[in-house]
């Protein structure tokens, strides 16, 4: 039989755990070639709360995992019987992961690495106030959002006339 990618179901906040125990079992060597490869896909994530970045991991798919294994009865059993697992997706005859999701899957979380994805607090068409800067207290409206940068486009007044400012996330507020 081949190795191939099967999805796993763990139980709420139980993926840790399973990813764990499966690669122990992996770099054990118990299974031989059986069992190869473990993946819990995940992306980090930037946050900003309170005029502060934080940075979180977050998991693409919450309570699965993927499993790169030669399907028969001992990894079946093992795999199934490991503490805070549910089930193979497809019950008692797990279907393998088709090879272009798994190349999608894997995509993603190789440009995941290279890219963090941020979370953006505002929404063009915001008020905000500028909190630092030469532009620190001046009221405007937020005109584009550029995550990848961790910046935002705030159209200012100045003399009168509305001007373009470039500022990062964490140096302005929102005004309710």
């Amino acid at each position: 039989m081949a190795v191939r990618w099967y999805a796993i179901h763990t139980y709420s906040g139980q993926e840790g755990k399973v990813f764990q125990f499966l690669n122990e079992l992996i770099q054990s060597g118990d299974l031989g070639d059986k069992l190869t490869q473990v993946l819990m896909p995940t992306q980090d994530v930037v946050q900003v709360k309170n005029g502060k970045k934080t940075k979180t991991t977050r998991k693409f798919f919450p309570c699965y995992l993927l499993v790169e294994m030669e399907l028969g009865k001992e990894t079946m059993h093992v795999v199934q019987n490991a503490s805070g697992v549910m089930g193979f997706v497809g019950g008692n005859k797990p279907q393998a992961l088709k090879d272009e999701e798994v190349r999608r899957i894997l995509g993603q979380t190789e440009k995941v690495t290279r890219q963090q994805i941020s979370e953006v607090p505002f929404e063009i068409g915001d008020s905000v106030k500028i909190k630092e800067g030469p532009f620190k207290d001046f009221d405007g409206t937020v005109e584009e959002i550029h995550p990848e940068k961790g910046k935002i486009k705030v159209m200012v007044s100045v003399f009168g006339r509305s001007t373009p400012v470039e500022v990062d996330f964490v140096h302005v507020n929102p005004i309710s």
